[in-house]
């Protein structure tokens, strides 16, 4: 608190009393510059689809499965027949997602695939469509 004296001539000299709101402001310039850093942290948000409050209704048939098997040199093979390019995999992959029949990709990769080839796939079998897709053989990745 600051303290000052006005008038000049003996006794009827006054004392005023004014608050220094000069550290308040620095108070509040501070915790306003936090609130706006703060601010776009908390607005990220990861898109999640929950279910609803109605209950899932059991499916009638399990879905079809198809498996690519992902060999160490970068072949593929879909349900054990060989694949011969990336082209012929897409075309698949097409009508798996066109299928009206639910459909799961399981996708096998050998312990010494590529990791280009197993990326290939997922990137493809994503960008068509499918909705389904599931990595299996993970125990031989077990040390």
């Amino acid at each position: 608190m600051a303290m000052t004296m006005h008038g000049g001539n003996g006794d009827d000299a006054e004392i005023m009393v004014e608050i220094n709101t000069t550290p308040l402001i620095d108070v509040m310039l501070v915790l306003l510059i936090m609130l706006i850093l703060t601010i776009p942290i908390q607005t990220h948000a990861v898109k999640l689809d929950m279910p609803t409050d109605a209950p899932a209704q059991p499916q009638q048939t399990p879905p079809a499965i198809v498996q690519i098997d992902v060999a160490p040199d970068g072949s593929l093979a879909w349900n054990g027949e060989p694949v011969a390019s990336r082209a012929q995999l897409e075309t698949r992959l097409e009508a798996v997602s066109a299928d009206p029949a639910p459909t799961e990709l399981h996708l096998r990769p050998d312990k010494a695939a590529p990791y280009r080839a197993v990326a290939m796939v997922m990137a493809s079998a994503q960008r068509l469509g499918v909705k389904r897709i599931g990595l299996v053989g993970n125990e031989q990745f077990m040390p």
